[in-house]
C-alpha cells in the first residue's frame, strides 16, 4: 500500500516540478484545453438548441405525429402541364373521404379536414386582394396547433349546421375592422 502511495506522490511531485519549471508552456496548454472543451460544449449546445427549434417550428406548422392527404401535394411553383396532368390523374377528395378516414382510422387520435382557396375581398370601398380563405373542421385548431389571439375558433356544432362563421387573420381584421374589439357584423365574401 505504501509503495502505491509513493508511486502517485512521486508522479505528482514530478508533474508539479515540470509545471513550475515551464510556466508558459503549462499556461498555454491549459488555455488550449479550456478553449477546446468550451468549443465542444458550445457546438453541442448549439446543435441541441437548433434541433429543438426546428422540431418546434415544424410541429407548429405541420403538427405533431400526423399525416396529411392532399389531392395535389407540392412545394414551390407547378407548371401548367404538371397541374393538368395531376388534375386528370388525382381523384378529388370530398367530405365522404374525410368521414371514411375518421370512421375507419382506429389508431388516429384526431381526424380533420381543411380546404382553401384565394379570393379578393371587398367591402365598403376597401379591398384586400389575394386573401387566403380556408374552410375546416373544428378540431383543426388542435391538429395544426393554431393560436387564436382574440375570440375563439369555430365549434363542431357550427361545422355540423354549416353556420356562417369566420376566423379572421390579423391583416384582414386591421384592414376592414380597425376600431372593433368584437366583430359581430355580417360580412359577405
Amino acid at each position: 500500500m505504501r509503495a502505491l502511495f509513493s508511486f502517485y506522490a512521486d508522479a505528482l511531485k514530478i508533474a508539479l516540478q515540470s509545471i513550475f519549471a515551464h510556466k508558459l508552456r503549462a499556461f498555454l496548454t491549459l488555455i488550449g484545453i479550456i478553449i477546446g472543451v468550451a468549443s465542444v460544449v458550445t457546438v453541442g449546445a448549439s446543435i441541441s438548441g437548433l434541433n429543438t427549434y426546428v422540431v418546434d417550428k415544424v410541429a407548429k406548422i405541420l403538427g405533431n405525429n400526423h399525416f396529411m392527404i392532399a389531392r395535389m401535394a407540392f412545394s414551390g411553383r407547378m407548371s401548367d402541364e404538371e397541374f393538368e396532368r395531376r388534375n386528370r390523374r388525382n381523384k378529388r377528395l370530398n367530405w365522404d373521404d374525410y368521414e371514411w378516414v375518421r370512421d375507419h382510422c382506429g389508431s388516429c387520435a384526431e381526424v380533420g379536414a381543411a380546404t382553401g382557396a384565394g379570393t379578393d375581398l371587398k367591402q365598403d370601398g376597401i379591398e384586400f386582394p389575394g386573401a387566403a380563405v380556408f374552410g375546416s373542421t373544428a378540431n383543426m385548431v388542435d391538429i395544426e396547433d393554431k393560436t387564436i389571439e382574440e375570440g375563439r375558433f369555430i365549434s363542431a356544432d357550427e361545422v355540423q349546421r354549416s353556420a356562417f362563421v369566420v376566423v379572421l387573420g390579423g391583416d384582414i381584421k386591421e384592414k376592414f375592422f380597425p376600431n372593433f374589439l368584437n366583430l359581430l357584423n355580417l360580412w359577405n365574401v
